[in-house]
């Protein structure tokens, strides 16, 4: 009978701590679950932004003729592209030069062929960086960094500019709207954006005053004086995280900083099997950790108790836990069907968020044990992040 009351009161516990939790997720973590809040303010001056665009490109032979079409086609807006060949071997530069020599618009396209990685930089960085130096050439308020599969939509950077000059963000950048049709993506990627605005509210990059700072990576705007104030993109020329190193990098300078959802930016990037999510996340999740063991450790407690326990208190048959968790579970899913609505899903996949935080879970504990054999960041042929088997 000791025994039976000793379980049903650590149930309890666990249930009275998980509302808690969640409690403080709903009402005070910036309420970074409203990602289709009221649109930010845009500003009214007549002036063209003038912008460099800069896309580090490695084997994107397939998409990167779309997503310069899209650029070449942006409104309101000056624009120069440069587009860095980071030693592609699919044909990237052709389809690159192709587009280029097409003149289909008066938007000028520079192909860079990359020069060799240096040690000590991560390979989009160095890419990044050699566009950078290329774009100074020009008279550029803004560098547009852009991502290589990311497709814009005719006003999305002169609405990005606009956004930035309103609120006099020396940084602003979409998280673009993720590929979501297969089976995988329908259960995995807006789970993966929910994460993302857990751990970077928006409200939170927004304030001067709050040390959190994040970007996304695949559409950042930053202006070019503000960079260089920060002291470039050498400053972080080893992460394997640049976009959020990135804004971290601005923010610390002085700067302030704009993160938002793009509805009119489009990745098209796939990822039709659950193995494809499973390799993005494995490839940066240790090294977000501090390559730690006992963050990692804390991490898989915290996940643990705040997605899995809920469901399982659920399911324990007993009164109390059940409403505990109940409850608990509730405002996760409630919290979750912003992001499930912006991707047009039925909103019963709310209740899903916990299968998907043990695949996310399962992809982190996967990224620390890729580090410690020795093959840590691996992404389209290169291991960025590579430790040894004893380091932890």
């Amino acid at each position: 009978m000791s025994l039976f009351f000793v379980m049903l009161n650590a149930l309890t516990v666990t249930g009275i701590i998980c509302l808690a939790a969640w409690l403080w997720l709903t009402l005070g973590q910036g309420l970074f679950w409203r990602v289709r809040g009221k649109p930010p303010a845009r500003s009214r001056s007549n002036s063209v932004p003038k912008i460099a665009a800069v896309i580090p490109a490695r084997n994107e032979a397939d998409v990167i003729a779309s997503v310069l079409r899209s650029l070449c086609a942006q409104k309101n807006i000056e624009m120069q592209i440069y587009v860095v060949n980071d030693a592609s071997t699919d044909g990237t530069a052709e389809v690159v030069r192709k587009s280029a020599a097409r003149g289909e618009s008066e938007v000028a396209i520079t192909l860079i062929e990359g020069k060799a990685l240096v040690p000590g930089w991560t390979g989009k960085l160095w890419a990044m960086e050699q566009g950078i130096q290329r774009a100074k050439e020009g008279q550029h308020e803004w560098l547009l960094l852009a991502d290589a599969d990311v497709e814009q939509g005719p006003d999305s950077i002169a609405t990005l500019a606009a956004i930035a000059e309103a609120g006099h963000y020396d940084l602003a950048s979409y998280m673009v709207r993720l590929h979501c049709e297969s089976p995988a993506e329908k259960m995995l990627i807006p789970a993966f954006v929910y994460f993302f605005f857990k751990l970077y509210p928006p409200a939170w990059v927004r304030n001067p005053l709050a040390v959190t700072a994040g970007a996304a990576g695949g559409c950042i705007l930053v202006r070019t004086s503000a960079l260089e104030r920060a002291g470039g993109i050498s400053t972080i020329r080893g992460a394997l995280i640049d976009d959020c190193s990135l804004a971290a990098l601005v923010k610390k300078s002085g700067g302030r900083i704009w993160l938002g959802l793009g509805d009119e930016s489009y990745s098209l990037r796939r990822y039709p099997q659950f193995a494809d999510i499973e390799q993005m996340v494995a490839r940066t999740a240790f090294y977000q950790l501090h390559h730690s063991f006992w963050l990692l450790l804390g991490t898989i407690l915290g996940m643990t108790l705040l997605y899995l326990a809920p469901p399982m208190l659920v399911a324990s048959g007993r009164f109390v836990p059940m409403m505990l968790g109940g409850v608990a579970w509730a405002l996760m899913s409630f919290t979750y069907c912003d992001l499930v609505g912006y991707y047009k899903l039925p909103s019963w996949r709310a209740l899903t968020l916990p299968a998907a935080a043990l695949f996310y879970l399962g992809a982190t504990v996967h990224s620390a044990i890729k580090y410690w054999s020795g093959t840590g960041g691996e992404w389209k042929g290169r291991s960025q992040d590579a430790g040894r088997a004893n380091d932890h």
